[in-house]
């Protein structure tokens, strides 16, 4: 399976879906679909890298998580993952995104202001693993 990421229009928010091999891929593929969703980071740089722990029990946690990282970075830092690394733990996963700053991205789309828990889904196939999550904007 190869991986990838999309965002679909819904009703006022946005739709990503993404698919992987393995979970963490397909996490990390959401990520740049949350991204791609509303900035142009195709000429971006890391400039930084940020580390933190998930310890949700559940996959559709662990996904919600990151992807409130992304947001909780992009609203207190001024800065976006250009790459997100998800390596699993004994307590939940540990996760690292290479990242820069807004300044260095051109804003094409409205920024995200929440993750919706409506309509989640991450789960493993016959294929490899895919999520859908809905974004507020």
């Amino acid at each position: 399976m190869d991986s990838g990421h999309r965002a679909v229009p819904h009703t006022a928010d946005i739709r990503i879906e993404a698919w992987a091999p393995t979970r963490e891929e397909c996490v990390a593929q959401a990520v740049r679909g949350l991204v791609e969703s509303f900035a142009d980071v195709s000429r971006a740089v890391p400039t930084d890298t940020t580390t933190f722990e998930v310890t949700a029990e559940t996959v559709e946690d662990r996904l919600v998580a990151v992807l409130d990282e992304v947001l909780f970075l992009l609203d207190t830092q001024d800065v976006l993952p250009l790459s997100a690394v998800i390596e699993p733990t004994d307590g939940g996963d540990t996760v690292r995104f290479e990242v820069t700053g807004l300044d260095q991205v051109e804003l094409v789309g409205a920024a995200p202001k929440a993750i919706s828990l409506h309509e989640l889904r991450i789960e493993e196939g016959p294929d490899g693993w895919s999520c859908g999550v809905t974004v507020d904007v």
